[in-house]
């Protein structure tokens, strides 16, 4: 399978070939098996850079009304919208290991890094203020961390975090706590505080906001069903890639592989897998482009990137590894974009991709800058030529 039929399967599984053909946000979420939500904007370009009906109060009332989708702590311990059947299969998948090893290292933290002085049974002790945060949630049914850390005192707690160095720091551990009941599955992010761009949310418990919660699957079955999906949506692909993606480790990538028996395929010299059942070609779709935000799923969705990125990376990513807007043609980046304080949308094109593209790539620009209207829009990771675009 070489990079012409990987760049085909990317622009008609991501739904971005033929100008955005998905009906409901919903469909973004399954086709792209989660959204990335660590910047709360980046859900709504992704869904709109893929929809023909691309409308805010769309993805706002499938999170908050219909309950359709639902942002969760997953992969890598990063922010994500998914549909909602599928956020118990993540949970077991990912989550549930993550509040686990976050767990641990609070304890820990409590016990040795208390400020003004440490926490005796720290083990015992966060239980029970967790146990006391979660009451005092279904009391109120929705609440702010500041409501929360006026009914239980005990979530003002501080640490003394890097000690000694310039930036140490003796922050309260309400967000850490709220952090733990959420990966935990017990609560969940509601409606942000301000508009769409928001990153404040409200809290609810999980048990009110979906009836059974997240719990009842096995963390092996989870691991194999949220494979397969990543493997119909982005493979074929390394095995390094569906590893780094989950957040996996080694043997348990191994283990999910087994169960499945993938495919192997040569990707133009690297191996690869592919569901055993997705080995027919899918044919090349009519040219396309899109304009996609910062932490799209897809171009985060592959730890090896040259097949599309090509040598464009120092301009679009920022030292943390975070990619910026970025400007699409055929399944491969080929520039970048920014919204100006004026509201104007601006991209640059980083290669020569033809009249007519460029031309198409212009349009959208038009289309996102109208899409926008009031808004002003600044990532939240700054890369080098969106901050060249901006200034």
């Amino acid at each position: 399978m070489d990079v012409r039929q990987r760049r085909a399967r990317l622009g008609t599984r991501h739904l971005l070939a033929g100008g955005g053909t998905a009906g409901r946000p919903e469909e973004v979420a399954e086709a792209m098996v989660a959204l990335h939500a660590t910047d709360p904007a980046t859900v709504h370009l992704s869904v709109a850079a893929r929809s023909a009906e691309p409308g805010v109060a769309h993805t706002e009332r499938a999170l908050y009304a219909d309950r359709t989708l639902l942002r969760m702590l997953g992969m890598r311990r990063t922010m994500f919208v998914v549909p909602t059947e599928l956020a118990p299969v993540v949970q077991a998948a990912c989550t549930t290991e993550v509040a686990r090893k976050q767990r641990r290292l609070l304890v820990q933290h409590l016990g040795t890094q208390g400020y003004p002085e440490n926490v005796p049974d720290p083990d015992t002790w966060l239980t029970e203020v967790a146990e006391a945060t979660e009451r005092a949630l279904a009391a109120r049914g929705v609440a702010t961390a500041q409501q929360l850390a006026e009914d239980e005192p005990r979530l003002r707690q501080q640490l003394l975090m890097s000690p000694g160095k310039p930036y140490a720091a003796t922050p309260n551990i309400t967000s850490r706590v709220l952090f733990q009941l959420a990966a935990e599955g017990r609560i969940v992010r509601g409606r942000p505080r301000g508009s769409w761009l928001s990153s404040q949310y409200e809290w609810s418990p999980m048990a009110g906001w979906l009836p059974g919660g997240l719990a009842g699957m096995a963390e092996h079955e989870a691991r194999v069903e949220l494979a397969r999906r990543w493997l119909h949506a982005y493979g074929p692909a390394p095995v390094g890639d569906l590893r780094w993606w989950t957040g996996w480790t080694v043997g348990q990538t191994k283990k999910v592989l087994a169960e499945i028996g993938p495919a192997e395929v040569d990707l133009d010299g690297t191996p690869g897998v592919v569901l055993p059942e997705d080995l027919e070609p899918v044919p090349a779709p009519r040219p396309w482009v899109a304009l996609l935000p910062e932490l799209d799923p897809t171009p985060m969705g592959w730890s090896e990137r040259g097949w599309f990125l090509g040598e464009h990376g120092p301009a679009l990513f920022d030292r943390n590894g975070n990619i910026g807007p970025t400007v699409w043609a055929d399944g491969r980046i080929v520039g970048g974009w920014t919204q100006r304080a004026d509201g104007e949308v601006v991209h640059r094109l980083l290669e020569d991709i033809g009249a007519e593209a460029g031309a198409a790539v212009a349009a959208e620009a038009d289309r996102l800058r109208e899409w926008f209207g009031e808004v002003r829009l600044v990532p939240r990771f700054r890369t080098p030529l969106e901050r060249e675009l901006a200034s």
